[in-house]
């Protein structure tokens, strides 16, 4: 039980590293290289769901025994979780005879499974590859990383296919190396600050939530912004800790809120990768459940559009998980990537953020109007609340309102600032006059029909 999984007699994680490290110093005596497939089949939850955890058992099982076929003597297969299997191939350092078993596999996995319901069902597979040894040293853990980041790719291209390892990207992260652990020590050294940029309603002035937005407090360069550290850690371990730091801040900061008279709900970002962990939703409950005063609809979590969401079905049962735990979900940046409308199709999310890019351009720009008009429609007709980032003003603030959006954040509301200063503002933002109707009255717009 300790080295096997119960259900397809497979090795399981444990025993598959044990076994892979032993073969990684093998190959130091025997000139032999290792081909590492991560294997992940595709949208395999939506059978579990429509035909149950029988037949998806089976579907697992017998896909087990099919790629067990295509391994040679010293080959050797593991089931990691779910329908996530891995494979190791042991091939002599003269021979690139590697992609006939990739091949192998996918076409045996995309074979009929077995009747369902009078109809014969078939599943597929995403792979990612990558090899041992490399130029740079690397460890167990890190060729598992980078075998899954591969399938990832695969997913990204289409599913029912595999992708390399980019080993010319991992050399670049990996030249980053010492800024990701100076990320890592500052972390740990509480270097980091949440930075929080109001949102207002235009229609009636009320202050209606604030984003958190993260800042380096950095002991010789001052204070940095996200663009100088975030993107190193996008698809880094590390990206985990930064999001749950941020949650865990976020929440106390408006708990602090609240006891000065502001309760407002909270907006923090997070990365595909974090929402993707399999245990994203369990830790995210336990972050919440250190929070006493915590209740429902008083923290959303923004995914920006242009993520590398691969599982849309699985993101959407993560989702429904986490809005039962209270949790809000919206849609950062909306507009700027390719999978706009099969997110809204696919994803219960309660909000859609407009990207500043169409609103900074809305009265110069003939064809930023259409596409405000067009996404304000959308929101209206998925039944999902709109806000529009970049606002700077008064004349945007009252455009926005002709076309319907009367939720606003940006420049011209306010910039971003420590949260001790927060509740000030907001005293002062309800004395000062209409916003929207600054040098707005004679305004006359006529937004796309």
């Amino acid at each position: 039980m300790a080295h096997y999984d119960l259900l397809t007699g497979l090795p399981n994680r444990a025993h598959f590293v044990e076994r892979l490290r032993n073969l990684m110093a093998r190959t130091v005596q025997t000139n032999e290289f290792l081909v590492l497939i991560y294997m992940d089949l595709d949208d395999f939850d939506v059978i579990n769901d429509k035909f149950g955890h029988t037949i998806g058992n089976g579907i697992l099982t017998t896909t087990a025994s099919r790629l067990n076929l295509v391994l040679r003597e010293h080959d050797m297969l593991a089931r990691l979780d779910g329908d996530a299997f891995i494979a190791v191939l042991v091939r002599a350092g003269n021979t690139v005879d590697f992609d006939v078993p990739i091949n192998q596999f996918l076409t045996i996995v995309a074979r009929p499974v077995q009747k369902i319901l009078g109809e014969v069902h078939r599943v597929s597979a995403s792979m990612g590859v990558t090899f041992y040894p490399q130029h740079e040293t690397v460890d167990v853990d890190q060729l598992l990383r980078q075998s899954e980041m591969a399938m990832c790719q695969a997913k990204l291209a289409g599913k029912c296919c595999y992708r390399f390892f980019d080993v010319e990207q991992d050399l670049y992260l990996r030249g980053n190396v010492a800024t990701v652990q100076e990320l890592r020590c500052a972390l740990d050294r509480d270097q980091f600050v949440l930075h929080y940029q109001p949102k207002v309603n235009l229609r009636d002035g009320k202050v209606v939530g604030a984003e958190a937005l993260i800042r380096w407090q950095h002991p010789r360069r001052g204070l940095l912004q996200p663009a100088a550290f975030l993107e190193l850690i996008e698809s880094h371990p590390l990206a985990v800790d930064f999001g749950e730091w941020a949650i865990g801040a976020a929440l106390k900061q408006r708990y602090s809120w609240k006891e000065v008279g502001l309760d407002i709900p909270i907006s923090v970002n997070i990365g595909a990768y974090q929402i993707q962990k399999p245990d994203f939703a369990s830790r995210l409950q336990a972050i919440l459940a250190s929070h006493r005063d915590f209740k429902t609809g008083d923290l959303e979590l923004e995914l920006v559009e242009t993520s590398a969401i691969y599982e849309l079905t699985r993101l959407a049962k993560v989702i429904d998980v986490c809005r039962c735990l209270g949790v809000n979900f919206a849609i950062d940046d909306f507009g700027t990537g390719y999978s706009s409308l099969a997110y809204l199709q696919h994803l219960p999310i309660g909000s859609l953020k407009i990207d500043r890019s169409f609103v900074g351009d809305m009265l110069e720009d003939s064809t930023s109007l259409p596409i405000l008009a067009a996404v304000i429609r959308l929101a209206t007709d998925f039944r999902l609340s709109v806000i529009a980032e970049g606002v700077e003003t008064p004349e945007q603030g009252a455009l926005l309102l002709q076309l319907g959006c009367d939720f606003v954040q940006g420049y011209g509301i306010a910039r971003p600032m420590p949260g001790h200063a927060i509740p000030n503002w907001a005293v002062v933002w309800q004395k000062r006059p209409i916003w929207q109707l600054e040098g707005a009255h004679d305004m006359h717009i006529s937004p796309p029909p």
